[in-house]
């Protein structure tokens, strides 16, 4: 039953509500109006000055464009978002506002204006109390770079706190790896607005250096050869303490044990230090660890590249033991890969107390070059190339090139393809097609061209040689168009073709430190081939260079290089003058290309079929330049030996030669070296020594820097 009284209180008001809405300019209604106004939908978000980040980039920086809805709050927070991004970037006068305009349809559009000002560098990095560590090494040990030529390109000489955190720990890494176990690292950075640069002010505590003392393996293991396990030590008795190389040989060992059976074997290093003597006495203890096995193995991250490319360097797989040295071994290898720029490995607790879980968690970076480059070389001139080159191919770890070349003496197009797990074993396979132009010039008597392809398949030995096999064949046919008599080749004809089946190996040895900045260590090749169809020959090589730090945490590193080939005949014959070998500036500096070795008495270049060659270089730091820079300076000496080309001929009969009086050849020079970011190269100033009567000689010629 409605109650009368209630009834009409409700009438009453309601009329009383209605009635006073338009004298009161609308005061019950505001509220919604008001609520409307803070949660407008956003029509567009727009930017305005932005030049470092892309519209995109920074859509992704602002919640007001996730969200769809205005408010001031979330208008605040995106602008203090954009600028803590520029900050980060080194920006640090960028101011950010936003200005708002209605649409037609009643909603908002927001236009963040960005005034990001100029960019703030790195004016120095200085160090004090690095007394047995120049600063030169330091900064090299450094993410943080001072600034630079290249650093517009390369950015990076931005000061993020969070890197230099990631710096000092690099810092003391460093030393903790030549003998200061104890040093301490602190830092400090003070900005001038007049220069819009930082000053950063390095503090090291070195410490006192220590070496390694006596060094004894202990294990409670029966049947453990720890013979074997001594050939893994690295901690030699008398060296330079290192921390990387007693966390090596734990690893090493750990994984020794595992290669004899013993797969729960756990290896930790028990150091007693000496400070009398300054040395730390290691004993390596290798016992049974705990029996646990890895229950899973969880990959995050992986956008492109599959599960099974990571998976595959791991030697280990789920049901097999856990062995935290097997582990460390496994996220190396997939460094080395190339394909992350960050790699997390962690355990969680298993679904029983002796499993346990691996979460693998990866972040991928770019594996693939697209474009064009452009140079110039001392013996080919100008030359340029478009190519595509992809080193994580469909995410399957493949490699793939493709390439077009050109110079002023011809031009390339080559292809390569290569499976590093063929079938799923550690061997890789791969295959290459080529097709190369070379044109008549002032130094090669007659043009070629030249198509040909190879097959080959790679085997790990051991862990520093690696052995492969290839196979191929090739054609090639002959130009000589020059109208002038004098100018013809007396070696061929136009239009003469050769046909050659090749097969054969090359043996690596890597030992070197670094392969892209080696300091130490020994890298070498041999390889061997038969050539058959048109010719029946045997092809041999020899190289080898050898790198050893002159002085010790200066970046002045010594090297020498050896090598040597010969071409032998299999049927007593001559060797043609097409297969001979045509040494250059990589045998010997200051000569001009195909400017040394036996020619014919017009001139002809023939090549060799024998050649043997010396060099050795000191490469040292520029002093005053920073290191950012990638230039260093390097004096040297060469002396190679040239056959006298006796056993060159057209395969019928041999050629008479000429100019090859003086069969040694000796130059000294120097060469400025620029580690770049299209790849070292170097410019070399020589001063032949030593020559044949008609050999043609080049003072200065620029090249691209090779190991060997």
């Amino acid at each position: 039953m409605i109650h009368p009284t209630k009834l009409m209180r409700g009438a009453v008001s309601a009329i009383a509500i209605l009635g006073a809405a338009p004298m009161v300019a609308g005061v019950p209604v505001l509220g919604v109006v008001t609520a409307q106004a803070q949660e407008q939908l956003v029509a567009s978000v727009l930017f305005e000055g932005n030049r470092r980040f892309p519209d995109s980039q920074l859509l992704t920086m602002v919640d007001i464009s996730a969200s769809g809805i205005y408010s001031q709050q979330r208008l605040n927070a995106d602008i203090e978002s954009i600028r803590l991004a520029y900050d980060r970037d080194g920006f640090n006068s960028v101011s950010v506002t936003a200005r708002t305009e209605q649409t037609t349809d009643g909603r908002v559009r927001v236009i963040f204006e960005i005034n990001e000002g100029e960019r703030a560098g790195i004016a120095a990095i200085n160090f004090t109390g690095n007394n047995s560590i120049g600063a030169g090494n330091l900064k090299g040990a450094m993410l943080t770079k001072e600034s630079g030529i290249l650093s517009w390109l390369l950015r990076d000489d931005t000061y993020d706190e969070q890197k230099m955190a990631v710096d000092r720990e690099r810092i003391r890494a460093y030393y903790a790896n030549r003998g200061f176990p104890d040093a301490q690292v602190n830092s400090v950075a003070e900005y001038d607005a007049a220069r819009n640069a930082y000053f950063i002010n390095v503090t090291v505590n070195e410490g006192q250096k220590y070496e390694f003392g006596s060094v004894g393996i202990e294990t409670s293991i029966g049947g453990l050869n720890t013979d074997v396990l001594r050939g893994t030590v690295r901690t030699g008795q008398g060296s330079t303490y290192s921390a990387l190389d007693l966390q090596k040989s734990i690893e090493d060992m750990a994984y020794e044990a595992t290669v004899q059976g013993y797969s729960f074997a756990d290896v930790r290093a028990r150091l007693d230090r000496d400070a009398a003597t300054n040395s730390f006495n290691v004993t390596y203890l290798v016992d049974e660890g705990a029996r646990i096995y890895v229950e899973r193995i969880n990959i995050t991250g992986n956008i492109k590249t599959r599960d099974f490319v990571i998976r595959r360097e791991l030697d280990f797989a789920e049901g097999d033991p856990f062995n935290r040295s097997m582990v460390i071994r496994g996220r190396n290898n997939i460094d080395a890969l190339g394909y992350f720029s960050r790699i997390d490995i962690s355990t969680a607790p298993g679904s029983s107390p002796d499993k346990i879980v691996l979460n693998i968690n990866v972040q991928e970076q770019s594996t693939g070059e697209y474009g064009a480059t452009a140079g110039y070389s001392t013996t080919d001139g100008i030359l340029g190339e478009l190519s595509l080159t992809e080193r994580n191919f469909l995410g399957r770890g493949q490699y793939l090139r493709a390439a077009i070349g050109a110079s002023q003496s011809g031009r390339t197009f080559d292809f390569s393809f290569t499976e590093p797990r063929f079938m799923g074993l550690k061997v890789s396979a791969g295959v290459d097609a080529y097709h190369r132009i070379y044109d008549e010039t002032s130094v090669s008597y007659y043009g070629s061209q030249v198509t040909g392809g190879q097959l080959r398949v790679g085997v790990p030995l051991t862990s520093a040689l690696n052995a492969q096999f290839f196979g191929g064949y090739e054609r090639k046919v002959i130009a000589d168009v020059k109208d002038n008599p004098a100018s013809k080749s007396a070696v061929v004809n136009d239009g003469q073709e050769f046909n050659k089946a090749f097969v054969g190996y090359t043996l690596v040895w890597n030992g070197v430190d670094d392969v892209k900045n080696p300091t130490e260590g020994l890298y070498a090749t041999f390889s061997q081939q038969y050539i058959g169809w048109d010719h029946n020959l045997l092809r041999t090589e020899a190289r080898a260079r050898y790198f050893v730090p002159l002085i010790p945490d200066s970046g002045v590193i010594a090297s020498v290089r050896g090598q040597a080939g010969v071409i032998n005949s299999l049927n007593n014959g001559n060797v043609h003058a097409v297969e001979a070998f045509t040494p250059g500036s990589q045998l010997i500096r200051g000569f001009e290309g195909r400017g040394f070795g036996p020619r014919m008495v017009n001139g002809e270049y023939l090549g060799t079929t024998m050649f043997a060659g010396i060099s050795g270089e000191i490469e040292f730091p520029i002093p005053g330049l920073p290191e950012s820079y990638g230039l260093s300076g390097a004096v040297w000496a060469d002396a190679a030996w040239i056959g006298d080309g006796s056993s060159i001929g057209t395969g019928t009969s041999a050629i008479a030669t000429t100019s090859n009086d003086q069969p040694w050849r000796t130059s000294v020079g120097a060469s400025l070296i620029w580690d770049s970011p299209f790849g070292p190269l170097r410019g070399d100033f020589a001063h032949v020594l030593n020559k044949s009567t008609d050999d043609r000689t080049q003072m200065f010629q620029f090249t691209i820097s090779t190991l060997l």
